[in-house]
């Protein structure tokens, strides 16, 4: 018999990750950057830009997580990141680099609080944060393209996180 929202026996869990999105500013993919922090039990998200839609579009596909998900909107992504390294965060951006790891080879802190980064939907995330982080890690893929859809990354990002976290 498939399950509902109501009859699921899923524990609820807060993880120490906070989600900052470098300039993230597709209302679908914000909307579904709320549901998967809700899935994932993420401790805040935190939206970067100065060009943050947070309407009609973003709630049609965030079905009301963003009522459930702790949220801010800052216009610097450089600032946020800083102020989480200065507050003892380990940042982890998520970008295709030439250093970049593997996520499946990369093991996450069970110790340090997480800020994962994900970036700008056509350009990823900014060359300063990369040099902010701590570490980068990428989704290995096989197939002719070299990205993927944000929200698409940053679920199998924040599974990979989780399960390790557990």
């Amino acid at each position: 018999m498939q399950l509902t929202h109501y009859t699921t026996n899923f524990t609820k869990r807060t993880f120490p990750i906070t989600l900052v999105c470098d300039n993230v500013t597709n209302a679908p993919n914000i909307g579904s950057l709320f549901r998967v922090s809700d899935a994932f039990g993420i401790e805040k998200l935190i939206l970067c830009g100065d060009q943050i839609p947070l309407g009609r579009k973003m709630t049609k596909t965030s079905r009301a997580t963003e009522k459930a998900v702790e949220f801010e909107v800052v216009e610097s992504a450089s600032d946020v990141v800083e102020n989480l390294k200065s507050s003892g965060y380990q940042i982890i951006s998520l970008e295709i680099t030439d250093t970049s790891n593997p996520i499946h080879e990369f093991k996450f802190s069970t110790e340090t609080p997480i800020a994962l980064v994900i970036g700008d939907e056509n350009f990823g995330v900014s060359e300063s944060i990369l040099s902010l982080s701590d570490a980068i890690i990428h989704i290995d893929m096989f197939g002719q393209n070299s990205s993927m859809n944000v929200v698409q990354a940053t679920n199998i990002v924040l599974y990979e996180i989780t399960k390790q976290l557990l």
